[in-house]
């Protein structure tokens, strides 16, 4: 392997270590996985880029130091230097059936209102953005659209249309599209069947995304018309289901893991929101054990997320620090991992988790 007429490793070399090196989520080697690049060498200095599937890898500290352990270890090497990059993979059935510049479609959903489900989709959002991803998210609440309020955004933010379509404003560094930007505020939308299935296909179709990564669709609570048309119509690379940890939230939040799943709705997982002294804790986790689902993670009751809402300030962009900030970049981590493994899966493997 080590090149001993010259004294120096190669490109071979390298390649051959990194193949002993996992991907700790997709459970194969890097090189197989092709997520190496611009491998150069200097004498004893080495430096490579790793390709991860998303820039909010949870995981690339683990990838960084096993790659260099295994590049060190070769005869000659003095020094190694691991670069990033990211290339997300994205769900190929949405430019068939949309045509719209986005990769991945994730569905927030849960059995009832009064969960905040909302506050996870704004924060979950925005932890995706700061972490590097392109992101964006829609408010698909067309009964009680709140996504504008929360992400500090009025009627008079949206900008002119673009070529025949609206265009998203931009807070926090995600994309925004609501009904709420377009009904006066307080005035009631009383819509079914047909006009509720146009209205989010529209907003889906009829707005200029640009390139996204993620977007994030803030579902209505319950498990009513608006679940089954986006279902119906729109490629759901998988769904989210947000429950407080008592037993009462629980089984509302079973429903609407059931409805995702005979809907035929990935799952990606359940997140446990307002755990603590008033709720409880641990409901969310024993849940995704028993129906067999990825337990995504938890945040705790905490005031300043509720102030921060109702600001329109997300609290993991206005206190980064606060514990349950951290608790969301996790949660965007985890969320984004899942979403790579799904990409990687076979189709029937796909259908249903």
């Amino acid at each position: 392997m080590f090149n001993k007429k010259n004294g120096t490793v190669t490109e071979k070399d390298i390649l051959a270590a990194l193949s002993n090196v996992q991907e700790p989520e997709l459970h194969d080697d890097l090189v197989s996985l092709n997520m190496v690049k611009d491998i150069h060498i200097n004498g004893g200095q080495v430096g490579f880029t790793i390709v991860l599937t998303t820039p909010a890898c949870p995981l690339r500290g683990q990838m960084e130091r096993e790659s260099t352990d295994a590049v060190m270890a070769l005869p000659g090497v003095e020094q190694v230097a691991v670069k990033f990059d990211a290339n997300v993979r994205g769900d190929n059935r949405i430019a068939g059936r949309l045509n719209i510049p986005v990769r991945n479609i994730v569905a927030v959903a849960s059995g009832k209102g009064g969960v905040g489900k909302s506050t996870v989709s704004v924060n979950l959002a925005v932890a995706l953005a700061q972490q590097g991803a392109r992101t964006g998210i829609l408010d698909a609440d067309i009964y009680g659209p709140n996504i504008p309020t929360m992400m500090g955004l009025t009627r008079d933010s949206l900008p002119a249309p673009r070529d025949g379509k609206l265009v998203p404003p931009l807070a926090y560094g995600v994309e925004v599209m609501s009904m709420g930007f377009l009904i006066p505020q307080g005035e009631a939308v009383i819509w079914r069947g047909p006009m509720l299935h146009g209205a989010i296909r529209q907003l889906f179709t009829d707005v200029a995304w640009g390139e996204l990564d993620y977007l994030i669709v803030d579902m209505p609570p319950g498990t009513g018309d608006a679940t089954l048309t986006l279902a119906q119509s729109v490629p759901v690379t998988g769904g989210i289901i947000v429950s407080t940890p008592q037993n009462v939230a629980l089984e509302d939040a079973e429903k609407g893991l059931v409805a995702f799943r005979k809907l035929q709705v990935p799952i990606l997982g359940i997140i446990e929101n307002m755990a603590g002294d008033v709720f409880g804790e641990g409901g969310g986790e024993r849940a995704a054990q028993r129906l067999h689902v990825p337990f995504l993670g938890r945040v705790y009751l905490d005031g300043e997320i509720r102030r921060g809402g109702d600001a329109g300030q997300p609290i993991v962009a206005i206190d980064p620090d606060n514990p349950q900030s951290l608790a969301f970049h996790e949660l965007a981590q985890a969320v984004a991992a899942r979403v790579s493994v799904m990409s990687f899966q076979s189709a029937p493997e796909l259908k249903i988790i």
